[in-house]
């Protein structure tokens, strides 16, 4: 990626929904020019889609946590079958498989925190595999959607 390309992603994180002739005016080159490097970018994987950024509150979900959970046996087919379960749920918004003491994080949204107790003791302490989980309610939460940027070697 060079520097343009990193112009582009920049700008379409800021707004996706700007039309090619808009992005090639901001960045100064031709519109063919844009559109081709947008396809690029798209047919190398960088640019993976384009979504809304929908406001959890505003579906009545105002409760957002961070759930851990230790399964075993740890193997392939278990920790597919549990990614694929808990990515199922309409609670979960993201599923991270870590490493470390734990082997997933939930990022769940519901309702209250009633919402998140029946989440936590009907839909997961259910789960044989679970070994057990720990649940950190989130307070506030920032976003930072620009791509990550090597540090300067100098």
């Amino acid at each position: 990626m060079d520097e343009l390309d990193s112009e582009i992603v920049r700008l379409l994180q800021t707004d996706a929904r700007q039309s090619n002739r808009e992005l090639a005016r901001k960045l100064g080159i031709a519109p063919s020019t844009c559109l081709e490097r947008v396809r690029a970018l798209t047919r190398r994987g960088v640019i993976r889609g384009y979504h809304a950024d929908i406001d959890p509150a505003a579906l009545n979900r105002r409760v957002q946590a961070l759930v851990s959970v230790g399964i075993r046996p740890l193997s392939r087919s278990v920790v597919d079958t549990f990614k694929d379960f808990a990515s199922g749920l309409p609670e979960v918004l993201s599923v991270f498989v870590i490493s470390g003491g734990d082997d997933f994080v939930l990022h769940v949204a519901v309702q209250d925190l009633d919402s998140l107790h029946l989440f936590l003791t009907k839909r997961l302490s259910k789960r044989r595999e679970i070994t057990g989980f720990r649940t950190s309610v989130i307070f506030q939460q920032v976003g930072n959607t620009a791509p990550a940027r090597l540090p300067d070697p100098s």
